[in-house]
């Protein structure tokens, strides 16, 4: 019987602090035997913890976890030992799907196969510690121990120190354009184990299957595909970061914070310019940097704002002008933003219709959860008008949800009241989570 942990074993936190010791101390230094400590089985174990308690889909193989411990975990993991030892192991085409894009058009998921995830937690247990080492403190997606709200917090800090004038930055398609070979230059210049960069460079190019309406398997990418890391492989936010961060550090090494008095803020391929006056010059250097990099500036999105006078969004808040309405103040605020509100009432909507004959129990719970983790992202800055907004929502489709599921002629407002929603039946008011907050 395995042992499957989500904590880390002492071993493993052992081996990544020596390995993040190594880059950090050792800037030049290149990694060279890396590749068998993936399939070490104390590191396949929790690769394959990690990624069963993040659950996801069956990729293309259409193998899920019950079929997996079915026939034995132990003998499964140690088919994958024996694949990686003997360098057979070969990743399966990614199943593709379409998610929706909270800006309107659809964005491509690639899924891999449960084994392949796997492997690729592993190898980004190896990897990550090193790459860490050389990360830009002003990076904060998809990194240990940084979050979006830290982000959010130090954007905020800079715009209430005057750094007001904000290159509002978005990258097209950066997930799906960024070029291979520059990339594996990127991993190089610290992994010279040819083992571990010819695993890296299979899962660039992975074929990718997609499926039409009528089931029609379609094959495309593989060997022919020289730019893009899937979104939806363990693998490709390391990666991502590690080629992001060449912007990050060209700025740094280049001198352009000092000289245009202006700082970057970026999570993943998400990123503004705050500046003491500078924008322009920060968002033409920008330009001439991405186009070198082979990445490319959504121009449409792109927009340069004076936080003094107008709001702009970065990671789900509005930044800018707030208006404290006791006193008729004004200051310079963060608050959810209008989109955020619009998606979580969107939510709220859909799950209300998708479980229209579920007990109310089942129901209750699944919005408890979705608002109090909407609220958990949302609890730092100015909140109490939008916390109200979707609490108004809420009791809104509430009380439509129950006039319909209890046929109920009238409006429903003395049956289903506010008080009774937000009391007797359980639902998580917003404005009662921000209260129970305070200290």
């Amino acid at each position: 019987m395995i042992d499957v942990s989500l904590e880390t074993p002492e071993k493993i936190r052992i081996l990544q602090r020596k390995l993040y010791r190594k880059a950090k101390n050792e800037p030049n230094y290149r990694f060279y035997q890396l590749y068998d400590k993936i399939y070490r089985e104390d590191i396949l174990i929790y690769a394959y913890a990690q990624v069963k308690v993040n659950d996801g889909a069956p990729g293309a193989d259409g193998e899920d976890f019950e079929e997996i411990e079915a026939q034995g975990l132990a003998e499964w993991l140690r088919g994958i030992i024996q694949e990686l030892r003997t360098k057979t192991y070969k990743p399966k085409p990614v199943s593709r799907v379409w998610i929706d894009k909270p800006g309107g058009g659809q964005r491509p998921l690639g899924i891999p196969c449960i084994k392949d995830r796997v492997v690729q937690t592993a190898a980004k247990v190896v990897l990550e510690p090193i790459f860490e080492a050389d990360l830009e403190p002003n990076a904060y997606g998809y990194r240990p121990k940084r979050s979006a709200k830290d982000a959010v917090q130090e954007v905020h800090k800079l715009i209430k120190a005057s750094y007001t004038e904000v290159v509002d930055a978005d990258l097209s398609k950066y997930f799906d354009t960024i070029p291979h070979c520059e990339l594996l230059k990127s991993v190089a210049r610290r992994i010279v184990d040819r083992n571990m960069l010819h695993l890296i460079k299979m899962w660039l190019k992975v074929p990718v299957e997609e499926r039409d309406e009528n089931g029609k398997r379609r094959i495309t990418g593989g060997r022919d595909c020289q730019c893009g890391t899937p979104q939806g492989g363990v693998v490709s936010p390391l990666l991502a970061n590690l080629y992001m961060n060449r912007f990050l550090k060209h700025w740094r090494k280049t001198g352009k914070g000092e000289l245009w008095a202006a700082c970057i803020i970026s999570y993943a391929d998400d990123f503004v310019i705050l500046s003491r006056g500078h924008a322009r010059e920060a968002l033409e250097w920008t330009r001439g940097v991405m186009q070198r990099l082979g990445l490319t500036l959504n121009e449409a999105k792109t927009s340069i704002k004076d936080a003094r006078r107008e709001k702009f969004d970065f990671l789900g808040y509005s930044f800018g002008p707030h208006c404290y309405r006791k006193k008729g103040k004004w200051y310079r605020g963060a608050s959810p933003s209008k989109k955020s509100q619009q998606r979580v009432k969107a939510k709220v909507d859909e799950l209300l219709r998708a479980h229209l004959t579920s007990p109310w129990e089942e129901i209750c719970t699944r919005l408890n959860q979705t608002l109090r983790g909407w609220a958990a992202y949302f609890s730092y800055g100015t909140r109490t008008m939008a916390y109200r907004a979707v609490d108004n929502h809420v009791d809104e489709s509430v009380r439509h949800f129950l006039r319909r599921r209890h046929k109920v002629p009238t409006r429903g407002t003395c049956q289903f009241s506010g008080e009774k929603i937000f009391g007797k039946l359980g639902v998580v008011r917003l404005r009662d989570i921000q209260y129970e907050a305070r200290p």
